[in-house]
């Protein structure tokens, strides 16, 4: 009998129906981190057996049990689990697959024998990136297979940044702006005539990264 696994990571407060309707089809779930606010943890711990890790945006005192990696053994598979990859500090040559999130961007590769999976982000959406999770599938030899779930077709797409590389970093540099002077999300999005959630993407990318400049957050969103 096969059991199949579902891994999503940097839900940001967001749990899309889709997604909720996919992991009820699961026997288990795994979350990279970056939930944002607790309601999510509930959320998912209603449907099935569930595995997390803490991500740099999980700072509420709730997720104080929630541990920033995780090591467990699913149907014959060992598992390592990491919000950022580049904070591992310890041996992982023991594993079959490492998990992590943090960048939003959908990553599967095999390195020194271990699969190594970046589920993406099929939570809040950022600009040009896809929203994407994935299903691991254990079969009862121990071997096992990942599929691609891309939710981006089905799902309604937030409103375009300015053509321009130019103007989006001028629209990046105006919120961080509106934000510093404490605006709420609604009237910076107003303000820059952006949508609330492209607002809100931005917002939370400044506020939780202290120090980060324009560039860095164009290139967190992967621009």
């Amino acid at each position: 009998m096969a059991h199949k696994i579902g891994i999503l990571s940097d839900t940001h407060s967001l749990l899309r129906p889709s997604v909720i309707k996919l992991l009820h089809t699961c026997d288990a779930m795994i979350h990279c981190g970056d939930f944002d606010t607790p309601h999510i943890l509930s959320k998912l711990s209603s449907i099935a057996p569930f595995y997390a890790v803490r991500g740099n945006a999980d700072t509420d005192s709730a997720f104080d049990h929630i541990p920033e990696t995780l090591s467990l053994e699913l149907y014959g598979v060992r598992i390592f689990v990491i919000h950022n990859r580049k904070m591992i500090r310890q041996d992982i040559c023991g594993y079959d697959i490492i998990l992590c999130g943090h960048s939003h961007s959908y990553e599967c590769l095999q390195k020194n024998g271990q699969t190594w999976l970046n589920p993406g982000s099929c939570g809040r959406k950022r600009f040009l990136l896809p929203l994407t999770m994935a299903v691991l599938t254990i079969m009862e030899n121990g071997r096992f297979q990942i599929e691609k779930i891309e939710l981006a077709k089905a799902e309604k797409a937030p409103r375009a940044l300015p053509p321009s590389a130019k103007d989006i970093k001028q629209t990046v540099l105006r919120v961080m702006k509106e934000t510093d002077k404490g605006k709420p999300v609604d009237a910076i999005a107003q303000s820059c005539g952006i949508s609330r959630e492209l607002a809100e993407q931005i917002c939370r990318l400044y506020l939780t990264h202290p120090g980060v400049s324009a560039d860095g957050i164009l290139g967190k969103m992967g621009l």
